[in-house]
């Protein structure tokens, strides 16, 4: 027919063409099978009981404090407060005591509550000052919502904030904090490393899994003297000077 072009779609580019789709069409299931492998591994992870950067949680949108505390600024305007995922993976399931009353003021650096587990004590200081709007009641009830959902159903305090711009200066938000989290793991695994010199190798073994991997609530089976050491090293950052 007059005016019609035929055009081999090999004799083009068309066998390129054909080629990157073949290789789209083999590179998608390989990324699927690839994310897989990676939520396995994650999965593996917490059934061994290891603990590694990979498993906390570290929600994007809230100020994590250097004496690992999150907070979250609602509409309302009140604050709340919290423990981070990788403290209460150190520590396991705790406890609280000495907690603050609706109506209190409290200072930075003021003791905001105590953590308990079978007697071992860390104290956890405010990493705001404000007035205390409320205590959540269901960790005395259920003590296991700290650990199953720490920024949720597991914040402990409600604060109105009286200095919140100043104050979360110091804080760490979004991919800061993922990165701090993970150079705090490391840090943890140095502490233990250094303290661990002082205690028995049978005491060793209990923290370490097989590949010097870090065993999950780690601290619940070392000492009270070991409790104050991470203590010293890791909570007191934001306290007041007595």
């Amino acid at each position: 027919m007059d005016g019609f072009s035929y055009y081999d779609i090999f004799a083009t580019k068309g066998l390129e063409y054909l080629i990157i789709i073949a290789f789209l069409a083999l590179l998608v299931p390989f990324s699927i099978a690839l994310n897989k492998q990676v939520k396995i591994g994650t999965r593996i992870q917490k059934a061994l009981g290891i603990l590694s950067a990979s498993m906390l949680k570290i929600p994007q949108g809230l100020f994590y404090s250097n004496n690992h505390t999150w907070m979250y600024m609602e509409k309302s305007g009140a604050a709340a407060i919290g423990l981070d995922d990788l403290l209460l993976h150190i520590t396991g399931e705790v406890k609280f005591t000495s907690l603050k009353k609706p109506g209190e003021m409290i200072s930075k650096g003021e003791l905001l509550t105590e953590i308990d587990q079978n007697g071992k004590l860390l104290s956890i200081f405010s990493p705001v000052s404000g007035k205390i709007l409320s205590t959540n009641s269901l960790l005395s009830e259920r003590t296991e919502v700290l650990n199953e959902d720490p920024y949720g159903k597991g914040w402990i305090y409600k604060i109105k904030p009286t200095n919140w711009i100043a104050e979360i200066k110091s804080c760490y938000f979004a991919d800061d904090a993922t990165n701090w989290s993970a150079n705090e793991l490391l840090r943890f695994k140095d502490f233990l490393a250094t303290t661990m010199k002082s205690c028995s190798p049978e005491t060793s073994m209990v923290v370490l899994q097989d590949g010097g991997e870090l065993s999950d609530h780690t601290l619940a089976s070392l000492p009270e003297e070991i409790w104050k050491d991470f203590q010293k090293e890791f909570l007191n950052l934001y306290r007041l000077p007595v």
